[in-house]
């Protein structure tokens, strides 16, 4: 676990935390908002190390017994939430973990501090279980809620505390994040990383990290390469269910392909390209392909990803998008 100082781009959310610790004006609930990967849990695990490290500064030491349980994440008074149903956090969870422990006075730090990471999944039962505690906290207790999407909160439980909303960074801090942590790491892999990352340096980290990544880009690559008849339509769907954990990795980086080849179209500008070692097939599809069908397969996408927050059938999703982009290529 590092210090602010290496936590890369936020600096106006940087200098809001450390300024309420030096000037004693902590919240005691945070929203703190932002996509998968954009650096929610680090954030929030430096605030709370910085609070309970004995030195004192705006800066956790890393040396002080606070600080060394805090890296090992077994600081008794900083509290990081669980909940036993994957897709849902609920009333009793927070009742157990939250309400009830707070009562208890921090074991050996100034605060009690509890962390709840996927906030997003907590019930509407689960939010007004926690909104007395977040209206009448006592003064060591502090909530932070860590979330992809803070408008699902009730709109009692965000007015009571301090959004921190973590916008996408731009594409060259999260180049010089990559350059600076792999040594291995060429220019095409750090900018087309830092595209597909959309601002979040997570992302990007799990991208240059990831074998399996390689292999969706491959699967995804076959997609757009290949004429199908119905049955490689129907081969392309099973492949596809593969990706059922990381189906929004493999709809990005097919969005990213079909405004490439809609950039190149518009444009005839190379250096606007993110697959620039694809220029031939770019190329090609951009002869090829009207405006129009490009424009279809685009929105095609986007509808996906609607539809399957949805719940919408998976395997059905999948089968039109194909279609989709059979029929417009």
């Amino acid at each position: 676990m590092g210090n602010f100082s290496d936590i890369y781009g936020y600096e106006t959310i940087k200098e809001h935390l450390q300024s309420a610790i030096s000037m004693g004006k902590v919240s005691h609930a945070y929203v703190i908002s932002g996509g998968l990967g954009s650096g929610k849990k680090l954030i929030a695990s430096t605030f709370a190390q910085t609070l309970q490290c004995e030195a004192g500064g705006v800066e956790p030491c890393g040396v002080c017994h606070s600080c060394v349980q805090a890296a090992g994440r077994n600081q008794p008074d900083i509290i990081w939430v669980g909940h036993e149903k994957p897709g849902s956090i609920g009333v009793d969870d927070i009742r157990d973990q939250l309400v009830s422990d707070m009562q208890i006075k921090p074991y050996s730090s100034p605060y009690k501090i509890y962390i709840i990471d996927e906030a997003d999944k907590l019930t509407v039962a689960a939010q007004n279980a926690m909104l007395k505690t977040i209206e009448e906290p006592p003064a060591y207790g502090i909530v932070i809620l860590l979330a992809n999407n803070p408008d699902v909160f009730l709109q009692t439980i965000l007015s009571r505390c301090v959004v921190l909303d973590l916008k996408p960074l731009k594409d060259d801090v999260v180049i010089k994040y990559l350059k600076d942590h792999y040594d291995n790491i060429g220019d095409y892999e750090c900018k087309f990383a830092a595209r597909f990352a959309a601002g979040r340096i997570g992302r990007a980290m799990t991208m240059v990290e990831s074998t399996e990544f390689a292999e969706l880009r491959r699967d995804v690559m076959d997609v757009i390469k290949n004429a199908m008849d119905s049955a490689d339509i129907m081969t392309s769907v099973k492949r596809v269910t593969n990706y059922k954990l990381t189906i929004d990795d493999y709809l990005d980086l097919m969005l990213m392909w079909y405004r490439d080849v809609l950039m190149f179209k518009s444009t005839n500008d190379t250096n606007l390209l993110i697959f620039n070692d694809q220029m031939t097939l770019i190329k090609s599809q951009a002869q090829t392909m009207s405006y129009e069908g490009l424009q279809d397969i685009i929105n095609s996408i986007d509808r996906v990803k609607v539809r399957l927050q949805a719940n919408v059938n998976f395997d059905l999703v999948i089968e039109l998008l194909i279609m989709a982009i059979k029929e417009n290529s």
